[in-house]
């Protein structure tokens, strides 16, 4: 596809969701703030966002820094972020992190994706949320919205995230990188969901190679 047919699709998604609070993602929420960012996305994998925006908002309001959260104890760690799931690894992230952020980068994010990704339990997806959301760097975080949408629009053709975020490269307009991941997602949650989507309420249906074939029939 070429990329001024996405961007005419960017576009239309873009002023469709205008008025929507996407802050409501979790990774929206502690914008601003790097550390809250990262240890949010940690806690996310394998979690409903509602049940992680709860867990983080319980978390942080004991705890904001490395050095705070290394002094919460196991036990009490793991009864806190016990509903995110894998408490236990995720309880083994979150301090080997912390630990890791306080004796290398002085207590700091890193703002490079090498950095980032050299830290124990952090993964090239978690790396570009950060940089994307808490430094506003153009990078892609692809999550399974990311990857599966851009498939069904026929923008690209891969078979996983990895691949995806490098074949968007290629294809999606810079301008467009701050904003993608946290645009698909709630596109990917409210109208192109994987089974049944809205395909009547969706403001680039006529786009869709997936409905075009449809009609066709």
């Amino acid at each position: 596809m070429k990329p001024n047919n996405i961007s005419k699709e960017m576009e239309i998604l873009a002023k469709y969701f205008q008025h929507t609070d996407r802050t409501t993602l979790n990774s929206l929420r502690h914008k601003g703030d790097p550390y809250k960012i990262l240890i949010g996305c940690l806690l996310s994998l394998r979690a409903k966002d509602e049940t992680t925006n709860r867990i983080t908002d319980e978390l942080f309001n004991k705890i904001s820094t490395p050095q705070e959260l290394l002094k919460v104890s196991d036990k009490e760690l793991k009864k806190i972020i016990f509903s995110t799931g894998h408490f236990n690894k995720k309880c083994v992230s979150l301090k080997s992190v912390s630990k890791e952020l306080i004796e290398k980068y002085d207590s700091k994010v890193p703002k490079t994706r090498e950095e980032l990704i050299s830290i124990k339990h952090i993964g090239p997806k978690t790396a570009n949320i950060v940089l994307n959301i808490a430094y506003n760097q153009q990078v892609l975080p692809i999550d399974t919205h990311c990857h599966r949408i851009p498939n069904r629009l026929g923008w690209i053709k891969t078979k996983n995230a990895e691949e995806s975020e490098f074949a968007l490269m290629k294809v999606l307009p810079k301008q467009y990188w701050i904003d993608f991941n946290a645009l698909f997602v709630l596109f990917g949650k409210t109208i192109c969901v994987p089974i049944s989507p809205k395909c009547s309420e969706c403001p680039i249906s006529k786009h869709c190679p997936r409905i075009n074939v449809e009609k066709s029939r």
